[in-house]
């Protein structure tokens, strides 16, 4: 049986999460609002970067589906999108899959050839070098 990882099925309609995040910055925005919704002034002071880095940083997260922004009074309020993860976490489950399957595969061949020989051993000098005798 021949395992095969499938193309990402990645949503066309939007940039995907695996563009957004590659983005160290991006990455941290995201930690930071895994631990609740803030506006942007407290990222800004967070991560030490300019409000139009990081707007433009939380434009391709929520373009990607990572994040969403809510309107509080004069404040938007930026939170994670779990289910936004859901994409990159499934193709990553597939690529184990596909990992643990060789591995298995490869574990049974190896077993089947038995121990590893003995260092010195027949079985561990290639015939080229083996003596066929005595030499003269």
């Amino acid at each position: 049986m021949s395992a095969k990882i499938g193309r990402p099925r990645l949503r066309h309609d939007r940039p995907d999460a695996f563009t957004a995040l590659a983005d160290l910055t991006r990455r941290h925005l995201l930690e930071r609002l895994a631990a609740g919704e803030c506006p942007v002034s407290e990222l800004m002071a967070d991560l030490e970067i300019t409000q139009a880095a990081v707007s433009q940083h939380l434009k391709v997260l929520r373009d990607a589906g990572l994040v969403e922004v809510r309107p509080a009074g004069r404040h938007r309020l930026y939170r994670l999108r779990p289910e936004g993860l859901a994409e990159p976490r499934e193709w990553l489950a597939e690529l184990e899959r596909f990992w643990k399957d060789r591995l298995k595969t490869l574990g049974a061949v190896l077993d089947e050839l038995g121990p590893d020989p003995e260092p010195g051993g027949p079985a561990s000098t290639p015939p080229a070098v083996r003596q066929k005798g005595p030499t003269p």
